[in-house]
């Protein structure tokens, strides 16, 4: 039995998150002490003694506090392989892109560079599953194996087995080792640790406390029955591996005396069962020397665990532009010339506090109240508040280097528009002025693009004019805007069916002529020059591409197009911290609970907000349970099929847990012909298709957005506020893995906007007010995935604009 001794980091689910550092730094002092008093015989019964850094970050919090004798001391003791590296630096959720995987990824290995140790091994524990790009980035680091104990608290582990190895293979076609581990304290519930025994996986007669007077018959009959139980189920191997804690706790000490129980065990018992303290590399180098055939699985691996995203929808949606500002911040100044390395990695650290698992103090749910709950709440939204800062701090400082214009009179309306993307973008860009400015347009204004000297179309909103414009990667445009006279009049129409109530729900029976306005607007639809969408009471139920007459709405939809979907579960009894926590544990991997309450919104009214000659605007009303107000904004393009939809509401604060979702039941036009693939962190991926056997079918955190492609065709859906899409049924059921479904297995697809249904650490109230954009286009011209994956990002990203000098 490899015994691999470790700290599980959670930062901020058991202490403060400054708190977690501060003992996350003392367990490598207390290690590297355990190391010197065994390597020196001062305490020879701790003998054999190993101890992983499961995370870099708990290194890299160490290496900034150390004196040197301190990190001198660490990196001998890590060169000796008493201390050992793990390639990962927290354990994350699938929001983290691909540039911040590669980013954090190689640190453990560049420090073992430096320290002439190289890292071959990763860790992760308490999180199931990952991101496709997550293997890649590992083995662009060097790193070729990765331990997962996974945790199937809400969640499961991947092939229907654990304790069992499998080589993944990344999108590029390298192989990374994978051994698909137990939970990451399942040594404790073995007793292996003194004073820090468990019962969580193992439920038996000895249910008992951390500390124990009879730990040596809980090890014995306990390990006796656990390899017994891997016997009969056929397990191949004569070793197996479990991780061990110091206490039993998460975020816990190293341990000398678990070497000295060890001691006691083999001098017993070491004739038949053999145990040692292992490292990671040591366990892996075993692994491969062994004949058994070890599978290929190539494909994502979804997380279970993402869905806690979800819980704190607005600060989701604050890390997932700064995240994209990052981007255009490197797109923008790709040498470093303005914005420092320094600079770029502060931004990085603190994405990738906001990232990381742990969504909230332990007692989040059933005690909000609790003075712990509301500081590291607070604590863990900052970092994405903090993100959103330095992003746009470092984006003000390029555009500044690069011409930009700040506030002083006389400022010129000038303005560039740049595509920072890999991939081409279409879309309307707003040149936006200050209030005060207003009047210098009081009579109109003229838009010239600087680059042929002519005036271009344009539409003026509230303190901007909106142009259409269409850029290559990482192409550049720059526009002026200039008072100009222009006329205001509106005169009534001959042939329009609109009544003096304004109230237009009558086809019109003949045409209205040249026509100002880019879309047409009634009771039941709106029409652009490209495509008609027709709406009634349940919603959105028709959206016609004009030039092929195909509609983008599936015909077995279940609900309208941004049809909001409410699911409550009641508490039994009144409200309080016991019923609570009761009604959320039960619900496994359903996140609802069998009495779940549904509820579907339904179309109140449609109304028209603006129209002009390149777009025009509605708004649909929605009355649904769990919002005091619901609304769908569709801004139409006069210059293309695409979209662009608002999402805004009123969020009621309730105790239950909840779910809403945010119906999309879209189609490419082609549905015998078409493929779902979805943006995840490094490769598009099919769902259901490029996925690990028995994996996580029901919903997927991707990137930027998701595409139905066909022939020659596809329809791209860019999502920039809301990473969680739900594919598998919204009934309460059996959940389905992959490899588990038919051909006539529901696949509908939604948004899983927000949730609360966790019964720890999620935070606990949904309400508030909160505004999801989503972009939609469909073209012919998109061939491949990767294509329309890149226009998703495009979309979802945006033109940078920005207000330009004279002198620019």
């Amino acid at each position: 039995m490899f015994v691999i001794h470790h700290s599980h980091t959670d930062i901020g689910y058991t202490e403060r998150q400054e708190r977690i550092e501060q003992y996350h730094v003392d367990f490598i002092r207390q290690a590297i002490r355990i190391c010197k008093d065994m390597r020196s015989g001062k305490r020879d019964e701790w003998s054999g003694f190993k101890w992983t850094c499961e995370t870099f970050w708990a290194v890299e919090q160490f290496l900034k506090e150390a004196d040197s004798e301190e990190r001198r001391d660490f990196a001998e003791a890590v060169r000796q392989g008493d201390i050992e590296l793990s390639g990962t630096y927290l354990n994350m959720t699938e929001l983290a892109d691909e540039d911040l995987l590669r980013a954090i990824h190689a640190k453990a290995a560049e420090y073992g560079r430096t320290i002439g140790c190289p890292v071959d091994s990763a860790m992760t524990a308490d999180i199931n599953g990952y991101s496709w790009g997550y293997a890649q980035s590992l083995l662009d680091a060097g790193i070729s194996h990765l331990f997962s104990c996974i945790h199937t608290h809400h969640g499961m582990f991947a092939l229907g087995r654990k304790q069992t190895p499998f080589w993944w293979e990344a999108p590029d076609g390298r192989k990374l080792l994978v051994w698909n581990g137990e939970h990451y304290m399942f040594g404790n519930e073995l007793g292996l640790c003194p004073d820090g025994v468990g019962s969580y996986m193992i439920r038996d007669e000895f249910r008992t406390p951390a500390i124990v007077d009879n730990r040596e018959e809980i090890m014995k009959t306990r390990i006796e029955r656990y390899l017994s139980k891997l016997e009969d189920e056929g397990y191949p191997y004569d070793f197996v591996p479990v991780m061990v804690s110091g206490l039993a706790t998460d975020n816990g000490s190293p341990n000398g005396d678990i070497a000295r129980a060890i001691r006691s065990w083999n001098e017993l018992h070491g004739d038949r069962i053999t145990v040692e303290m292992s490292t990671l590399s040591r366990f892996f180098s075993h692994l491969k020397q062994q004949d058994a055939e070890i599978p290929v699985y190539r494909g994502d691996w979804p997380d279970w665990w993402s869905d806690g995203v979800s819980s704190t929808p607005m600060h989701t949606q604050m890390f997932r532009d700064a995240q994209r500002t990052l981007r255009k911040v490197k797109s923008l100044d790709p040498r470093q010339q303005t914005v420092s390395r320094e600079e770029l990695s502060g931004i990085e650290q603190q994405l990738v506090m906001y990232a990381e698992h742990t969504w909230g103090f332990h007692a989040s749910v059933h005690a909000p109240w609790h003075w712990n709950v509301q500081m590291l709440e607070a604590r863990k939204l900052a970092y994405a508040a903090n993100a959103s800062r330095l992003a746009h701090l470092a984006l003000d400082k390029v555009r500044h280097a690069l011409g930009g214009a700040l506030l002083y009179p006389g400022r010129p309306f000038r303005y560039r528009v740049a595509n920072t993307e890999r991939h081409a973008l279409r879309q309307l860009a707003d040149l936006e002025w200050d209030g005060f400015e207003n009047e210098r347009f009081k009579d109109g204004l003229e838009v010239v693009d600087e680059s042929t000297g002519q005036a271009v179309l344009h539409q003026i909103g509230v303190q901007c004019a909106s142009v259409e414009v269409d850029l290559g990667p990482g192409e550049q445009k720059q526009f002026t805007v200039r008072p100009a006279k222009t006329s205001k009049a509106v005169t009534t129409s001959n042939v329009k069916l609109v009544g003096a109530d304004t109230v237009y729900d009558i086809e019109d029976m003949y045409p209205s002529g040249k026509a100002k306005d880019a879309c047409v607007f009634s009771q039941h639809g709106a029409e652009s020059p490209y495509v008609n969408i027709r709406w009634n009471e349940e919603g959105i139920v028709s959206w016609v591409i004009k030039e092929t007459g195909e509609d983008l709405i599936r015909a077995d939809r279940k609900h309208g197009a941004f049809t909001p979907v409410y699911e409550v579960t009641l508490a039994e009894g009144p409200a309080n911290s016991g019923s609570m926590y009761a009604v959320r544990s039960a619900m496994g991997r359903n996140r609802k609970g069998l009495n779940v309450q549904r509820f579907v919104g339904r179309l109140a009214k449609a109304k028209a907000v603006s129209n002009g000659p390149l777009y025009g605007v509605v708004e649909l009303q929605f009355e649904t349970r769990g919002m005091s107000c619901y609304s769908v904004f569709l801004k139409l393009y006069a210059g293309s099929s695409r979209v662009d939809v608002s999402v805004r509401f009123h969020k009621e604060s309730v105790w239950e847990p909840e779910n809403v979702y945010i119906s999309l039941p879209f189609t490419s036009g082609m549905p015998d012909a078409e493929t779902l693939w979805l943006d995840k962190a490094g490769a598009p991926v099919r769902p259901g298709i490029d996925q690990l056997p028995g994996t996580l079918l029901d919903y997927y955190c991707i990137q930027e957005g998701l595409a139905f492609a066909g022939e020659n065709r596809a329809l791209m859906i860019a999502t920039p506020d809301t990473p969680l899409v739900q594919l598998g049924s919204l009934d309460h059921g059996k959940r389905l893995l992959h490899t588990q479904q038919t051909e006539g297995t529901e696949r509908h697809l939604y948004v899983w906007a927000m949730s609360n249904y966790w019964e720890t650490n999620f935070k606990a109230t949904l309400g508030g007010f909160y505004e999801f954009r989503y972009f939609i286009d469909w073209s012919k011209d998109v061939g491949t995935a990767e294509e329309a994956i890149g226009r998703c990002r495009a979309m979802s990203s945006g033109a940078a604009v920005w207000r330009v000098r004279a002198d620019s």
